[in-house]
């Protein structure tokens, strides 16, 4: 931008947000627990929990990127007259795990507050076996975090579907 003078040819004080020259300070607001929405691929506008970041990249990865777990298939509505078991099958969450590059996820204020970092890791991700059953550990903590989320009204946002 160019800079502001004030009067005959001197130069405003540097503000306190003004970066030195070369020094750029980047925040980092996308860490474990953050709710961000995916933008491209199978996945498009489904919400999903960040599980581990990795901003400089890897040998085979060389751009940052996180490991999101989400929510493929929503809980439908449910109401007081109908069975408990209907609620239970209404309930039910069809999650999925994967890397992502930060290009493709939009990130929002929310958070949710679930540990999967001992469930989704690396090593479970490259191996398809550990990968099916990480994605069962995934629906069973996201399925309670619903079920708390109906009778307290917290995080209620993360389990409706997104309308676009």
């Amino acid at each position: 931008r160019a800079p502001r003078s004030r009067g005959k040819g001197t130069m405003a004080p540097k503000e306190k947000g003004d970066a030195e020259a070369g020094e750029v300070k980047k925040t980092k607001f996308l860490k474990a627990g953050k709710v961000v929405i995916l933008l491209t691929g199978r996945y498009a506008g489904r919400k999903a929990v960040v599980v581990k970041t990795q901003d400089e990249g890897t040998p085979d990865r060389s751009y940052g990127f996180c490991i999101v777990a989400g929510i493929d298939k929503y809980p439908l509505k449910i109401s007081k007259k109908m069975s408990v078991k209907k609620r239970d099958k209404r309930s039910r969450i069809k999650p999925f795990i994967k890397v992502v590059n930060y290009n493709h996820i939009m990130p929002t204020r929310y958070s949710l507050e679930v540990d999967l970092k001992h469930v989704v890791n690396q090593e479970v991700i490259s191996r398809v076996d550990a990968r099916s059953n990480a994605r069962k550990e995934v629906k069973k903590v996201l399925e309670e975090k619903y079920k708390t989320s109906l009778n307290t009204g917290k995080n209620r946002w993360f389990f409706n579907k997104l309308r676009f």
